[in-house]
């Protein structure tokens, strides 16, 4: 694996992982009972967008580590996938 490879999974990874823990502990300010004038009741309170960076960046971490060992140490790929089609050969 060379290393734009591994930064272009990594930077794949990492957005998926962002999406995934972007919802965690937001607590709207309608459910705070804080809603301030021209905004949504939906409206984030405390977004903690800093800590959320750096949930992603460390889970990102370890899920491509997890790639890593399996690609390079193990040679796995998509073709080590078991076929769920069966291939039909005209012998």
């Amino acid at each position: 694996m060379t290393l734009l490879t591994g930064f272009a999974v990594y930077f794949i990874i990492w957005w998926i992982t962002l999406f995934a823990i972007l919802p965690i502990g937001v607590r709207t300010q309608s459910e705070e009972g804080d809603v301030t004038l021209g905004t949504t009741e939906s409206a984030p309170l405390k977004l903690q967008m800093g800590r959320k960076l750096i949930l992603t960046s460390l889970v990102a971490a370890v899920v491509f580590a997890i790639y890593f060992v399996g690609t390079v140490y193990f040679e796995l790929s998509v073709d080590s996938l078991p076929r769920i089609v069966p291939v039909f050969s005209k012998d």
